[in-house]
């Protein structure tokens, strides 16, 4: 089923991102791990893109396989970032055949030895959602959007246009960047609404577990924004442990938050650990 006729059956929905496993046991592990999931009915299962060569090609070996072998709906991510049009038309083929029919398009950065992401046939991420439009019609396309803003676009009046220009070229709905404050989100949605865009929005929600991640969360996500509150609470926790606590605790409010307020949906960055999930879904009886 595509993930625009789940939203629009029942909101809010809930999702599950993993990212590439480096080596075959890895995909193994990670495999069951993602099956576990099944019980809590997520809306969707996402693997996000490798970067080329191998991790690209254990990512759409996993995709694949949760297609074949699963009930859940998954969503496969596609970066086009120096990528040419047959390339991308034979990944594309390679997902249809497998009946692989969500896609998650992203700009993303090039592939190895491609100098530039323009130097390719998809200068934006719009470019793929048009081009997954004419070729794949019956595709579902979902695109990224950044409530803290881009970390690659300063003004903030130009990436909407940009967002509603990948909106505009097919996309049907949005999945966010993670973000720890929820009225970044709200203002992230109103906008979007002031730029006539109508599409769901779905919220990205990763708990922190970690101070090593909490800092690489940072660097990775352009300088995601940390409330005093929120690091008040990581200081006071006496190891990672704590951490892990204080992280679950968090987001668990976020969610509740994000619920009460007629989210659309929610999309959990697990870093491949399901445990924080489950236990958001049982505190929150999701």
């Amino acid at each position: 089923m595509l993930l625009r006729e789940i939203l629009a059956r029942r909101r809010p929905t809930f999702s599950f991102e993993f990212f590439p496993p480096k080596n075959e046991a890895e995909a193994e592990t990670l495999f069951h791990t993602i099956a576990a999931l099944m019980p809590l009915q997520p809306a969707a299962v996402s693997v996000t893109y490798g970067a080329g060569g191998s991790a690209r090609d254990r990512t759409q070996r996993l995709v694949t396989r949760l297609a074949r072998e699963t009930d859940l709906t998954v969503v496969a991510h596609l970066t086009c970032g120096g990528a040419d049009r047959d390339a991308i038309h034979a990944i594309l083929e390679h997902y249809d055949r497998h009946g692989i029919r969500n896609i998650l398009a992203l700009r993303g950065d090039p592939s190895p030895g491609t100098p530039s992401a323009a130097g390719g046939d998809f200068p934006h991420a719009a470019d793929l959602v048009a081009f997954i439009k004419r070729h794949f019609p019956r595709f579902g396309i979902g695109v990224a959007g950044f409530p803290e803003g881009h970390p690659a676009m300063p003004n903030r009046l130009r990436e909407i246009e940009f967002l509603k220009a990948k909106v505009d070229a097919g996309a049907d709905y949005i999945v966010t960047q993670l973000f720890f404050d929820n009225r970044d989100f709200y203002d992230f949605r109103e906008r979007c609404e002031l730029a006539g865009i109508s599409v769901p929005i779905i919220a990205g929600i990763m708990p922190i577990t970690t101070l090593a991640g909490m800092r690489r969360m940072a660097e990775l996500a352009g300088g995601a924004r940390f409330p005093a509150p929120l690091l008040k609470a990581v200081a006071r926790a006496a190891d990672d442990a704590g951490v892990a606590r204080v992280g679950a605790h968090w987001a668990t409010e976020q969610v509740r938050d994000l619920v009460d307020h007629s989210v659309s949906g929610v999309h959990f960055y697990t870093l491949n650990r399901a445990a924080t999930t489950r236990k958001i879904y049982e505190t929150l009886n999701l």
